[in-house]
């Protein structure tokens, strides 16, 4: 059955959640740099300007070239190791770095579509990688990210493609989209960012989590619901994602044949 062939009652929704700042605190690529130090697999001097980054993006929000060029050298420190040594780090990058930095409001909130019979797709610029890691560990459906090229088992530091960032990351989640048949309008997105103004805009319900001052403001201005991560907040936010539930129910059961 193609994706054309699905009727309205059976056609899949996603909630697509951004990583960085909204699902957990900080950049996740960071971490996998400190673990990469912790483990001897790069040098404290080739990153420490991350540490600089680091405090800048969870003080004010994300700076575009700030974001690049961590990104870039995140990606470059990749360069000669095998994929094993990476993913080697996978288990003591969770323990040690990722898991305690997670928002548990926030992973509830990717839980409660899951069991709304939801698909959720993590998509961030982070490495494929991690936001695999992240996505098997929380039981999620999976992740949309960066790709690094590898030759014979061996990372080159080079770019498959692009970093998925901005315009890019709301490309590829309406191909995936497209791919598994859903309607972007009942689809949801999450994310802190005004970088993914575009990844908000695809989708029928977005929602702003802790959102930057720019976000903050078109949010506001284009009538956005507002994700602050408190107690109340947080009712709210389910509360929308059951009401929503309902009545994407009840309208592909109205448009049923008789």
């Amino acid at each position: 059955m193609s994706a054309s062939d699905l009727s309205p009652s059976n056609r899949p929704i996603i909630a697509f959640f951004d990583v960085d700042n909204t699902l957990m605190r900080g950049t996740s690529i960071f971490q996998v740099g400190r673990e990469a130090v912790a483990s001897g697999l790069v040098r404290w001097r080739d990153i420490w300007r991350f540490v600089w980054h680091q405090a800048r993006f969870i003080a004010v929000g994300e700076n575009d070239l700030h974001l690049v060029s961590a990104r870039e050298r995140a990606l470059g420190l990749a360069a000669g190791h095998t994929r094993e040594q990476i993913i080697g780090l996978g288990e003591r990058i969770w323990e040690r770095r990722i898991q305690p930095r997670l928002y548990p409001e926030s992973v509830e909130l990717a839980r409660d579509h899951l069991r709304k019979g939801h698909e959720v797709w993590l998509v961030s610029a982070t490495p494929w990688e991690v936001g695999d890691l992240i996505a098997r560990k929380l039981g999620l459906t999976g992740a949309l990210g960066t790709q690094v090229k590898t030759v014979d088992g061996v990372y080159t530091g080079e770019l498959v493609g692009h970093v998925l960032h901005a315009e890019r990351k709301a490309a590829a989640a309406r191909a995936l989209a497209a791919k598994a048949g859903a309607d972007v309008a009942d689809c949801w997105a999450y994310s802190d960012s005004r970088n993914d103004i575009p990844l908000l805009e695809l989708v029928g319900n977005r929602i702003a989590v802790n959102p930057d001052a720019i976000l903050t403001h078109h949010a506001h201005k284009h009538g956005w619901p507002i994700l602050r991560l408190t107690a109340k907040s947080i009712r709210a936010a389910r509360k929308r994602v059951a009401r929503e539930a309902r009545r994407v129910k009840r309208s592909a059961q109205q448009k049923r044949p008789a």
